[in-house]
Formats: C-alpha cells, structure tokens, sequence
C-alpha cells in the first residue's frame, strides 16, 4: 500500500480512500501542467520545486474537498485549487521587485486613466505617450513587467471568498466553492463583469486571451498563430491584461 494510501486509510473507509488516492494519482500531470505554464514568466529566483510542491498540495486539498454531487468535474476543481496554492506561494515570497511591481501600477494606472478620459480602449501611442515613453521603451517595459501579469488575474480577487478561475474560466464559467446564494450572486456577478471587459478588448488583445486561456496555447505557439515574436506575443499578453485589470476596476466602481 503507497503512503498516499495508507493516510487515507487511517482515517476515512477504504473505498473512500481508494477514490481519493486514485484522484490525486491520475491528476499528478494537472500539477505539472499548471506550474509550467505560470512558471513560463517567472524570474530564474523562484525555485520549480516549491512551486511543484505548492501545486501538489492543492491536489491533494481538492481531493480532501471535492464534492461530486456538486455536479462539477475534479478536473476543473483541482485546477481552481492548485492554482490558488501555486499564486498563494508567489504572493508569500513577494518574488517580483519592488521596482517592477512599482512600474507595472504605473501602466495599469495610465492605461485606467485613458480609458475614463477617452471612453475607449486606448492605443499603444496613447498609453507610451501619457507613460512619457518611446513606443521602444514601452514595449521594453511590457517585456519587463510580463512576470507580472502572470499573477494579476488571479490578485483582482482575495481572500477565502474569492473567486477563483482556472485556465478556462475566461469567459468561462467561474468555479463556485461556495453555497451562501450571496456568496454566489456576488461571484456571478464578477464573472460577468470580467466576461463584459474581455468583449471590450481591440481584437488583438481579444484573441491573445483567448488562445492562452481558453485553447491554452504556449506564447510560443500563439506568435506561430499570429506570425510575430514569442517577446512580441508577451507584450501583448501583459498589456491586455492591464487593460482587463483597469476595465473590471471600472466596470466595479461603476
């Protein structure tokens, strides 16, 4: 009997246990997967092996919680949680530098302060120009600030109570672990207002999105897509999600 089995036993029937233990083992790769592609952005500093051990602690949390009459597969579940231990990781180590944290509000902020000025998405003339930056020196901050975004999503959001979304959860349908009809409203009500920014994207950002998150493209793969540069693809990638971040913050206070 594995380790895995024998602490299942000791505390829980034994189909139980089995169910549980079958759980985690078929869903080792979902680990694997959802750590490489956070993994993809992130400074040589923050160690592969914590990150995997983070995600297979959210595992092992889904197959402890998961409910199967709650009519939602373990697959999508285990994603949402593994996720959260993985981004919970990063926030703890505060792996970015303050300085690239500093200049990546600074992007979200112009990008927030265009769009109420201008009632559109703006370009990227319009965002280097309020950033008092070259378009070069722009794109070399987006590359730059790319490790950012690769958190940014899941930080719109805090907390026990917060919403959290998988690699198809935009504009997906968002993982509800929760069953205070309030907690659900609220949850629901968020989902919508990030699907209603993400239709207000330009159409480049629109499909960059939609290729990473929903057909789980690589940037690599994405630049094959649309014929430039994986670093262009990141550039990409890091403004439309400041333009998502700006546009739900609206929309809320809205």
């Amino acid at each position: 009997m594995s380790l895995v089995a024998e602490r299942c036993a000791q505390v829980r029937p034994v189909p139980e246990a089995q169910e549980r233990e079958r759980l985690i083992l078929e869903h080792m790769g979902l680990v694997k997967y959802i750590v490489g592609r956070v993994s993809v952005r992130l400074p040589e500093s923050v160690e592969r092996e914590d990150l995997d051990s983070a995600g297979i602690m959210g595992l092992i949390k889904a197959a402890d919680r998961y409910e199967p009459g709650r009519g939602v597969k373990f697959a999508t579940y285990a994603t949402s949680v593994i996720r959260g231990e993985v981004m919970e990781l990063l926030r703890s180590r505060d792996w970015a530098p303050r300085s690239v944290r500093r200049r990546y509000r600074e992007l979200e902020s112009a990008i927030g302060e265009l769009q109420q000025q201008l009632g559109r998405q703006p370009n990227e003339d319009e965002i280097s120009s309020r950033l008092l930056l070259t378009k070069e020196e722009y794109h070399e901050l987006l590359s730059i600030t790319g490790s950012m975004a690769v958190a940014s999503l899941e930080e719109m959001v805090e907390g026990d109570q917060a919403l959290q979304m998988d690699e198809t959860a935009l504009p997906g349908e968002p993982v509800v672990h929760g069953d205070d009809p309030a907690e659900i409203v609220d949850r629901q009500a968020l989902h919508d207002v990030i699907a209603r920014a993400v239709d207000g994207l330009p159409q480049r950002d629109r499909i960059v999105i939609g290729l990473y998150y929903q057909d789980e493209l690589t940037l690599r793969e994405i630049g094959e897509v649309l014929e430039v540069t994986e670093s262009r693809v990141c550039q990409i990638h890091t403004q439309a999600i400041a333009r998502l971040r700006a546009s739900v913050e609206s929309l809320l206070e809205g």
